[in-house]
């Protein structure tokens, strides 16, 4: 640990999660909002399912941890959607088990501590055509991602778990299908943006006590000094106040 500890955010989840830093992602939209004042940790696993997530999940997220995480955010659900292979190989799982694999993933987090909040994202929609194009694949549908999306929700609002519904927030966007994706697949930076942007509501609009929200987390080391900024008037400028245009 460095320094004094701050609240500990995990990004738990396959390829979305993986990629959330790069192309200005939504986990790089996080890291900024959340500077000096929450750390945000990316663990993610580009094509895996829930059945790989849940042999890795006691590894990750062991229960007797020194530290464990303020939250985590959990993505899960594209690769399981995909269409079943006829050789019975792939990613492909059932929408029972996929069910039933959240819910463990769930109830295993939320254990963690008594401070452990956890928000699952909804299988965001894909854009078909695009797939095809980029990818040369075929076996992901939007329906099939609509199918898991609300299986996904009617899960967390079984346990009472915050979940970001990304399939129809996405697809409120006129413009979705040539602005969200690179591949079909995965966010461009305007879809980041939006997922970032829903995440962010989510955290604000959540009864969580303490509040995890980035308006109200203290600023690490936030005092005024004398070693501040000069400005021409002469008095100090807190830098770490200063709103950076994007």
């Amino acid at each position: 640990m460095i320094g004094p500890p701050r609240p500990l955010f995990v990004l738990f989840g396959s390829s979305i999660v993986q990629f959330s830093f790069s192309n200005e992602g939504w986990g790089a939209i996080l890291a900024h909002a959340y500077a000096r004042k929450a750390d945000i940790v990316v663990r993610g696993y580009a094509g895996w399912n829930t059945r790989r997530a849940l042999e890795v999940l006691h590894k990750i997220f062991p229960q007797d941890a020194v530290v464990q995480p303020s939250l985590v955010i959990v993505y899960f659900g594209g690769n399981d959607s995909i269409e079943p292979h006829p050789s019975g190989l792939g990613p492909h799982v059932p929408l029972p088990e996929y069910t039933l694999n959240m819910r463990k993933i769930a109830l295993h987090l939320k254990g963690l501590s008594e401070k452990t909040r956890v928000m699952f994202l909804s299988t965001p929609p894909v854009n078909e055509e695009q797939m095809r194009e980029v990818l040369g694949v075929t076996s992901r549908t939007n329906e099939g991602s609509r199918i898991y999306s609300e299986a996904c929700l009617e899960l967390c609002r079984e346990l009472d778990i915050k979940c970001v519904d990304l399939w129809n927030t996405i697809q409120q966007r006129q413009d979705w299908k040539t602005t969200c994706f690179v591949d079909g697949i995965h966010f461009s930076s305007e879809g980041s943006k939006l997922v970032a942007e829903e995440i962010l509501k989510a955290m604000e609009e959540a009864d969580w006590e303490p509040s995890l929200s980035c308006t109200s987390l203290p600023t690490e080391f936030d005092q005024d000094s004398i070693y501040d900024l000069l400005g021409l008037d002469g008095n100090s400028i807190n830098v770490s106040n200063l709103q950076i245009p994007p």
